[in-house]
């Protein structure tokens, strides 16, 4: 067996008025929010869904179905705890992840600090394993029109 292994995790979101906008595990002011199941913390989501992809132990919303109502409104930091505890009792650690959040507005590198300083205390891993890129995507597209966010997610981890 190959002692790496790597995962990829890609997740959409709506964005409309009236709700709280979680991302990386941290709330940004904004006049939009994204809908979901959860808190909707769409950077969270690729994120779980790149590691339990890399240990091969499905996606996100195969452990945590949004059709149960135990997880509704739930905080996406508790899921991304969960996911560490399954993928550390599986074996594994993770090396490091690079993620990508695609969204119009707000800026978001102002932001980035404190997401990767987040993330690093709930998984419980070192703020050089964490990579958090913004970009936009020029105006076009749902992202552009500013109807939605996406985010990509690559993760390696390794048996320990």
């Amino acid at each position: 067996m190959v002692p790496f292994r790597i995962g990829f995790g890609y997740d959409v979101h709506q964005l409309q008025p009236g709700y709280d906008f979680w991302l990386g595990g941290i709330k940004i002011d904004h006049e939009k929010g994204a809908v979901g199941h959860s808190d909707a913390d769409v950077l969270i989501h690729v994120i779980c869904d790149a590691l339990l992809g890399a240990a091969n132990m499905r996606n996100i919303g195969y452990h945590f179905s949004d059709k149960d109502p135990k997880f509704k409104g739930i905080d996406s930091k508790i899921l991304l705890t969960e996911v560490m505890k399954m993928i550390r009792e599986a074996g594994y650690e993770v090396g490091n992840f690079d993620s990508t959040v695609c969204l119009q507005v707000p800026k978001l590198n102002p932001h980035i600090p404190a997401m990767k300083a987040c993330l690093a205390q709930v998984m419980n891993v070192e703020e050089d394993a964490i990579s958090i890129k913004a970009t936009t995507s020029e105006h076009l597209g749902f992202v552009g029109r500013t109807e939605g966010i996406a985010a990509y997610c690559t993760a390696l981890i390794y048996k320990v």
